[in-house]
């Protein structure tokens, strides 16, 4: 990891920055970096190719929607787009149409291990970059009484495979990698990931995640080291 000195601007002073995403979390971790920015959304058709696999995805996804920029920003801007997936079995796992979906996928994610891919592109007027995180996730065996009280409770309609990890940990689990908490102790936030967490499942230590391998912000929607180093680059 590069020499960061706590809560420094990434990317120099007067830069605009826009977060192309409507995602109440995506902004809230970017807001959590101590980085100023508008969201904006520009509607797109979120559809890739069928050849495309696993990272291509969501890295597809996020150059379509940074192209949508490209032509209406000035010099000083710099535009973030992402996409996040849920990957297991050799194919995605997208959001659920309805309830019986979401049962369904939460059955096909309960005792196995599925990954996470973010695709992440940052644009100026005449630069772009793109990168993609991975992370795996272990679920533990759910009973269907855990699923439908989940979906109950937290209605994930609006997520990939039918959970937000904020609310599908374990109590009293540390979800972040080695990586992940030294980036924090070194931004002054060693706590950030508490301010995520929607409240675990009736605080059991039998629900939800067995572990988590790589960035716990990766599968919330936005890879915040990784972001945070390629923004210092750019």
């Amino acid at each position: 990891m590069k020499d960061l000195t706590p809560n420094p601007s990434p990317t120099g002073e007067g830069r605009k920055i826009i977060l192309a995403s409507a995602s109440p979390r995506r902004q809230q971790l970017l807001r959590e970096l101590g980085i100023d920015f508008t969201a904006e959304v520009k509607p797109i058709d979120e559809t890739a190719p069928k050849e495309l696999k696993a990272q291509e995805i969501p890295l597809y996804l996020s150059q379509l929607k940074a192209a949508e920029f490209k032509n209406t920003i000035d010099d000083n801007t710099i535009v973030i787009t992402a996409d996040t997936i849920v990957w297991i079995n050799e194919k995605e796992i997208g959001k659920p149409k309805d309830y019986a979906d979401a049962v369904n996928m939460l059955k096909t994610l309960s005792g196995n291990m599925h990954k996470v891919f973010t695709g992440v592109t940052l644009t100026s007027k005449d630069k772009s970059h793109s990168f993609f995180v991975a992370t795996k996730v272990y679920f533990k065996k759910l009973s269907d009484t855990d699923i439908s009280d989940y979906i109950t409770t937290y209605k994930p309609f609006d997520k990939a495979g039918s959970y937000g990890l904020q609310e599908f940990l374990s109590a009293g689990v540390n979800p972040c990698s080695d990586e992940e908490n030294e980036f924090l102790k070194i931004i002054g936030k060693p706590k950030l990931y508490e301010a995520t967490l929607q409240g675990t499942h009736e605080q059991s230590p039998d629900f939800g995640i067995q572990k988590i391998e790589g960035s716990y912000f990766n599968v919330m929607g936005l890879p915040l080291k990784e972001l945070y180093e390629e923004l210092g680059k750019f």
